[in-house]
């Protein structure tokens, strides 16, 4: 598996990776976290543009798309019923998805975005999403206390720094 940058020419099979998301997670018991149009396509194009969208690739095929960002996330300043393990400079992930199509791709792009963080990684999830909380803990994420996104949704906030056996 590789990971690259995803380009507007990919634009079409992130949406349709993100639609095939939505529909796996309704069927899994959470409805709520990306509704019916999450991550709006604007948020997708913004951040092909910005160059924080990646996508796992074998050969020809798209197994997976998330967003990767060395950068300070506004909605992890405040972190309630808990602490976040360091302040140190992290990087983030958000927008994971995979069609599913082979195991292991979440657990890929996920200590990919460790190492490019140089070790502080930190993830957010919907409390209901227990498919990406048990591939977090699998990987040695620690859950650190809730975060409140900017429209008031609680997430369970997680994150893994080299330092954390």
């Amino acid at each position: 598996m590789d990971i690259r940058k995803t380009t507007m020419e990919d634009l079409d099979t992130v949406l349709d990776l993100y639609a095939k998301a939505r529909q796996f997670m309704r069927e899994n018991g959470n409805p709520d976290q990306w509704g019916q149009n999450r991550p709006p396509k604007e948020q997708v194009i913004d951040d092909i543009k910005r160059g924080c969208s990646f996508l796992c690739t074998e050969g020809k095929n798209v197994l997976g798309t998330f967003y990767y960002a060395k950068e300070t996330e506004p909605d992890y300043a405040q972190i309630y019923d808990g602490a976040w393990l360091s302040q140190e400079p992290y990087g983030v992930m958000h927008r994971v998805a995979s069609p599913g199509i082979k195991k292991g791709v979440g657990t890929f792009c996920l200590l990919w975005c460790f190492r490019q963080s140089g070790g502080n990684l930190r993830i957010d999830t919907h409390q209901d999403n227990l498919p990406m909380q048990k591939m977090l803990e699998k990987n040695g994420f620690r859950h650190c206390g809730t975060i409140y996104l900017k429209d008031k949704s609680p997430r369970l906030a997680f994150q893994k720094t080299a330092s954390d056996k």
